[in-house]
């Protein structure tokens, strides 16, 4: 049985405190995962990093640097279609800051595995947040909240962007239709997502 690939997209501006730690812990888990990090002509030498790391890892390690800065959603469109065409099977949204823990990137491997994409949750199970001012915590939770019974759809963290798509839903939501760049971004996937009748389901996260 062939393996399949596994791709982590790390979109990066300014990231050179964390990037080189991030893809480390990446590479440590026992699970083959790629990285492709895609740097929006960071000013701080953030791709120089990245490069050098990849002299001792060009297999695994892959770098795109966009030349304008015009929001998370586009970057992400920009990996996505890097993704497809290098034929990775599952691929995974992850931020360089660690607010996305890699430890948990093979359960949210698993997870999708079994469904069609997975969601690293932090209110599936109440709200595992820490290191938030709670006014932004409550804004977050409530925000997916609202956006659930607006959409209609069965999702508790509607904002999440931890998360891990199977190939045959970046290629069928229609990825040249998505429309909006910010955080707004993550919540129109989901729904593209869920209106095509593809299984989601959630992982609980602590989002730190």
């Amino acid at each position: 049985m062939l393996e399949m690939k596994k791709l982590v997209i790390i979109p990066t501006y300014n990231e050179k405190e964390n990037i080189e730690n991030i893809i480390s812990a990446v590479f440590l888990l026992e699970k083959d995962f790629h990285i492709l990090v895609v740097d929006d002509s960071s000013p701080d030498g953030t791709a120089d990093i990245v490069r050098n790391i990849q002299e001792r890892n060009p297999h695994q390690l892959h770098l795109s640097v966009r030349k304008v800065k015009d929001g998370l959603g586009k970057a992400y469109l920009h990996g996505f279609q890097w993704a497809l065409q290098n034929n990775y099977d599952y691929i995974i949204e992850m931020d360089a800051d660690f607010s996305h823990n890699p430890t948990d990137l093979p359960k949210l491997l698993e997870a999708c595995e079994n469904a069609d994409m997975s969601i690293g949750s932090r209110y599936s199970k109440g709200v595992n947040v820490v290191n938030w001012p709670m006014g932004r915590v409550l804004l977050s939770y409530f925000a997916s909240k609202y956006v659930r019974f607006i959409l209609g759809i069965p999702i508790s963290d509607t904002t999440a962007g931890f998360v891990c798509f199977s190939r045959k839903v970046l290629e069928e939501i229609g990825l040249e239709r998505v429309k909006l760049k910010g955080y707004g971004f993550q919540v129109e996937m989901k729904y593209r997502a869920y209106n095509k009748g593809f299984k989601i389901v959630e992982v609980p996260i602590i989002f730190t």
